[in-house]
Order: C-alpha cells, then structure tokens, then sequence
C-alpha cells in the first residue's frame, strides 16, 4: 500500500522441527536452501513472456473448493485447495478471525502437521484481538494469527492469535530458524485524538509455539516496512519498503539468529551512482553495490517536514539507491530475491536479485505489460524451482502468475470470488482483490485472498509443469 513519498524471542523449542533450517544448521553449517530459481545466472535475466495457459499444466479452468463447494478460484486441470479462516469465523482461542489476510510462511513441520504464521494487514485503532501476553499496543488493530494443517490428510485444523496490537502488519518473512518476522507497514504514533500507546512501524518476530515476545526489534529500524528475507549464511536480514521513493535494507545482527540483541541497520548504494533512480534502468543490469549505515533507525519520516532524517532520507543523503514500491523478498539459492511493485519504465513492476557474495545487484525481470505481469508483490519459490508472484494491480479478476526457470510468465491461478450470502462475511465480488501470502511446503501452495479475507491450500499435478 503506497504511502507518503520520502516515507520512509525465546527460540522453537528442540522436539519441534523447523520447515528449513535448524539452529544448528544456520549457526554451524550455514547450508542454502533446495530451492533453485538462480541455478543459471541469468536464468531469468530474458524478459518475461507471457504464454495463453499454464506450460504443461494447462488452461486455467473452474475448480470448486473442498470445504464450501463454492466456485472460489481458477485453476488448471488436476489442481484443488480447501479453503479455511475466513474473516470473522471463530478461532480456537474463540475470538473472531481477523480480517485483511497477507503476508504468511511455513514456520514449522511437526511430522507432517505445518504451521503458518498469517499477517493481517489491519489499520483501526480498535481492541487487540490477542491476549495481553501477546499484544503491543493494547489499541492497535492488526497482527498475527497461527494456523496449523495437516500436510498428510490434507486438512486444516485450527488457528488461534500469534500477535496483537500491532499495525498494518503486511508481508515479513521466515526465519531458518523456525519463526515467523511480521513486519508493520505503518509509522503511525501516539497523537492527540488518537488511541494508541506506542510508536509503529517496526518489525517483530514470532515464535511458531506461541512463546512470543511482543516488543519490537528497533535497530531493523522505523519505516514502512513490507518485507524480509534471512540469509542463512550469514544471519542478515534483508528489507523492503513499501514507498514510491523507498531503500533496500540488510540488518546485520550482533548474533546471528538473535534479532533482539542488537545490530546494524544499512541501507544499500549502487557503487560511485549516488542516488540511483532504479526504476530507469532496463532488465539484464547489474551493478556492484556498497551499504551505508543508519545511525539512527527509530527515527521515521515525518510528514510535512522537509528535512526530515527518518530511516529512509539518513540512506538516500549518503547515496543509497531509490527502488520503487519494495514488495516481495524471499532467499533463495544464494540469492535476494525481491520486487518492486511500480518499478520499470512502464510501472507494471520489477524483479530484483542481490547476490551476497558478490555484492552485486540485477534486475532479472521488468514486466512487459499490464497483461503479462500486472504490479507483482508477494514471492514464493517452488521446491521444484519455478516461482509463484502474486499480484497486486488493476486487473479486475486478480492472478497469481508462474514463472519458469527460463523467465516465462503464465498465469497460475485466478481470483472468482463472488459471494452472495453463502459465507457469513456477507455479500459481494471480491474478484479485484489481491492474492497474498504465497508459500510452498512439498506439495502445497498455500495463498491469501486479503478481502473478504481467506486461505486456501492448492495441490495438484505440480510435476506436469515448471512450479
């Protein structure tokens, strides 16, 4: 969500398993991920065309979900989903569902019984829907909540609250160390008329068992924040920002894996090109990179003041790189992946990769078009090596869009939900709302529809094609 321009845990307990890494994996051993988007360098360095149907999977095509029966989204042949956690339906710990479903990640695999960790993107000033343990600010809306599905027999199971009283909680990203960092895409403060308590716009972690730690991690700095990507070799933390004019941002632990103990905020430059406008560049540049730090990372920008020092403009006045929109950020063989919403030279978006080791930054993929690619956001990589990019633009039936190893986009699945009563969230066509959330577990895609607010698990024939 574009906002002013210039805006600028007690550990998984040992019998649980993380999805990815363990401790000692990520300490010790370092070890990258399976996934395997950049096995060729410029793999998706080509830009991006776009293909009628699925490659190998197909025309997308009705498909009726197996829990309501309704015909909620678009698939090819062979693939279901079972939807679950509407907005207002009861949770376990018997408070309603909350609504503006986002960002979400597998945390945890218990023998086959996953939990996710799912954000809502909440503004109001209203009551936490989490208890005070786990709650910030007392009257701030938005949060986490935790899921559990049983991988196996292909069912959900139940959710409860994971984390309240925070704002705006939009994407984040998976730890290898089994928990989940929400990151809040909102710097709003206590002010006169207003019913909040603490400051916002920062990034917490939450734990997969529920042993959360409801305080903020400062030093990853105060901004609008969207999204972040561990890597697992070094225990940096990359960002991004949501803003027309917006950084890219690494946060460098003082003790890999211990996010609340302190670090250094950075902001990333483009070698001698001081201030460099990314959107202007064309796919296939690539650009050594340097990073300037951020003394002062719980400073936010505030509105109307023109000099301002908050997070962003401490970056941009040393010469740090201006991106556009900073949505999705995902680590994967070795690389940051991450996309600009509105970037490119025809603002239908971007897809970035950093590469740690040689300090080096590529736009790999600048959207062709609106119909190709349509303002892309939240990214999920297959396990079998292709990429899920939900989108976040003008279509009137909202897409999920493939792409494949060799750059090809295609769309994957489609946004038809109409309903008319049959859900308690009432009535309406929710088709131009976004799809969000995107993560695989094996064979499982699970995703968001933010308004009216659901989630669904998809399976199917994944072999038949790139995902």
């Amino acid at each position: 969500m574009a906002k002013n321009p210039e805006e600028t845990t007690p550990r998984t307990r040992q019998r649980a398993r993380p999805a990815f890494l363990s401790r000692r994996d990520f300490l010790e051993l370092g070890a990258a991920t399976t996934l395997s988007i950049f096995g060729q360098r410029l793999a998706l360095a080509l830009p991006g065309v776009a293909l009628p149907e699925s490659p190998g999977y197909g025309p997308l095509q009705p498909a009726l979900d197996h829990t309501t029966g309704l015909h909620l989204v678009d698939l090819p042949e062979g693939f279901s989903y079972i939807s679950f956690g509407w907005t207002g339906e009861a949770m376990a710990d018997g408070e309603p569902t909350p609504a503006r479903h986002d960002g979400m990640g597998v945390v945890l695999d218990q023998d086959g019984t996953l939990t996710l960790l799912r954000n809502h993107e909440i503004w109001n000033e209203s009551r936490s829907f989490a208890p005070s343990r786990l709650t910030y600010d007392k009257f701030a809306g938005g949060g986490v909540t935790r899921l559990r599905f049983d991988a196996r027999q292909g069912a959900w199971l139940d959710a409860e609250a994971a984390l309240g009283g925070t704002m705006t909680n939009c994407a984040g990203g998976v730890t290898p160390w089994g928990s989940w960092l929400s990151c809040e895409e909102d710097v709003s403060s206590p002010a006169r008329g207003s019913k909040l308590r603490r400051n916002h716009g920062y990034v917490f972690e939450v734990d997969a068992l529920g042993q959360t730690r409801a305080e903020p991690i400062k030093e990853m700095g105060r901004f609008l924040h969207e999204a972040c990507a561990v890597d697992p070799k070094s225990g940096y933390v990359y960002m991004t920002e949501d803003n027309d004019t917006s950084g890219f941002y690494r946060y460098l632990p003082d003790t890999p894996g211990k996010l609340h103990e302190g670090g250094l905020l950075q902001m990333l430059k483009v070698g001698d090109r001081k201030g460099l406008r990314t959107e202007e560049q064309a796919p296939g540049h690539s650009f050594d990179v340097e990073w300037v730090s951020i003394k002062k990372p719980d400073i936010a920008h505030q509105q109307g003041t023109r000099n301002s020092m908050g997070v962003f403009m401490q970056g941009y006045r040393q010469g740090g790189a201006v991106f556009r929109r900073g949505e999705g950020c995902i680590y994967t063989d070795g690389k940051i992946l991450f996309t600009c919403t509105t970037g490119g030279r025809n603002g239908m978006g971007q897809v970035w990769a950093y590469d740690p080791q040689q300090q080096r930054i590529e736009l790999v993929l600048e959207s062709p078009g609106s119909e190709e690619l349509n303002h892309p956001d939240n990214l999920a990589p297959s396990p079998r090596g292709g990429l899920i990019i939900c989108e976040d633009g003008s279509r009137p039936e909202q897409q999920m869009v493939g792409m494949s190893r060799d750059g090809g986009l295609f769309p994957f699945a489609r946004n038809k939900v109409i309903l008319h009563g049959e859900i308690p969230i009432g009535k309406g066509d929710y088709r131009a709302s976004e799809w969000a959330g995107a993560c695989f577990h094996d064979n499982w895609l699970f995703a968001n529809i933010q308004v009216p607010g659901v989630t669904l698990a998809i399976t199917g024939p994944w072999e038949n094609g790139p995902l």
